[in-house]
């Protein structure tokens, strides 16, 4: 499974390589939605990308993004001001009597008052970090697709719900933000051959299980980051789908192919890796033929094969 990846979250960056263009109202309609609902995770380093807008329309949702940051802020300066309270409160009753309730107190809210003013201090830092590009299971992201002939830049979330399946899928299958390979005729076929995209990744990530330090006879979970040798930007086949229910808004969504490992990426304790295509066939993937599955599979088999360097994540 690929868990996590270091992706081009700056639209802009598609544009300027690929010669696409932005689906702006897709993006205007994800930004507007995540004021109302706060499960929407985006990407610090997307929002950037529309700090300094050249549009009306990039001036509409460097608005939208302001107004988010102000909810957001407003939230923890509230959790900040009711923890403050609870701490000032145990501090006095520990002055006068030691309890194990105010004690707890004391230890509660000074976590919950650090976390807050961790949250607030990212919320206004404008300095991008690497970590600020990377997406997890349920993250927005930028995915390259084909309309009507042209390359278009559409935000989808990293876990594809497939046309047609209800809502509940996103928990009855949470693995969705992966295709298997060997399963693109089977669970994927409403989406192989038909919806096919493209993610630009420099790096990903994957639990795995390590002999413990100190008795190698055990194993303990962590997470190890994978980066290519030599170093570039990898264009990962993924698979999408525009779902549409009723009441509910409609989930451009998508999954990242994957295949059986290199050596490499086994011998470090995965069994799954991501499939990088290469360039000269970005159009043939992103304009599938459903009948000729076999030039589709080609691609996949005709992939870049980079050494992948693993290290532990940070």
């Amino acid at each position: 499974m690929c868990y996590s990846a270091q992706i081009w979250a700056d639209y802009k960056k598609y544009t300027r390589a690929y010669g696409s263009e932005m689906d702006i109202a897709t993006f205007t309609e994800l930004f507007w939605g995540r004021l109302d609902e706060d499960r929407i995770k985006i990407p610090k380093a997307t929002e950037e990308s529309f700090s300094s807008p050249n549009t009306e329309q990039e001036s509409h949702i460097k608005d939208l993004i302001e107004q988010y940051k102000a909810k957001q802020a407003s939230k923890f300066e509230q959790e900040l001001f009711k923890q403050r309270k609870r701490l000032a409160d145990a501090e006095r009753t520990l002055l006068t009597k030691t309890t194990k309730v105010a004690t707890e107190a004391k230890r509660i809210s000074t976590s919950k008052i650090d976390w807050a003013l961790s949250k607030l201090s990212d919320l206004r830092r404008t300095d991008l970090k690497g970590s600020d590009s990377r997406i997890y299971p349920g993250y927005y992201a930028p995915v390259m697709v084909l309309e009507d002939g042209k390359r278009v830049i559409k935000p989808m979330r990293y876990q594809c719900r497939p046309a047609g399946k209800p809502v509940f899928y996103d928990t009855k299958y949470p693995g969705t933000y992966n295709a298997r390979r060997d399963n693109l005729e089977g669970f994927w076929k409403g989406q192989f051959g038909y919806t096919h995209g493209i993610m630009v990744v420099n790096a990903f990530y994957e639990h795995v299980a390590i002999p413990k330090a100190d008795n190698p006879a055990e194993t303990e979970n962590t997470i190890l980051e994978f980066k290519p040798l030599p170093v570039q930007d990898m264009l990962v086949a993924c698979l999408w789908s525009h779902w549409k229910g009723e009441g509910e808004p409609d989930l451009y969504s998508f999954a990242a192919i994957t295949d059986e490992p290199p050596q490499e990426v086994a011998s470090a304790g995965h069994d799954r890796c991501i499939i990088p295509i290469k360039p000269e066939n970005i159009d043939a993937w992103l304009n599938p033929d459903p009948k000729n599955l076999k030039a589709l599979y080609a691609i996949l088999d005709e992939r870049e094969r980079p050494y992948y360097e693993h290290r532990l994540a940070a």
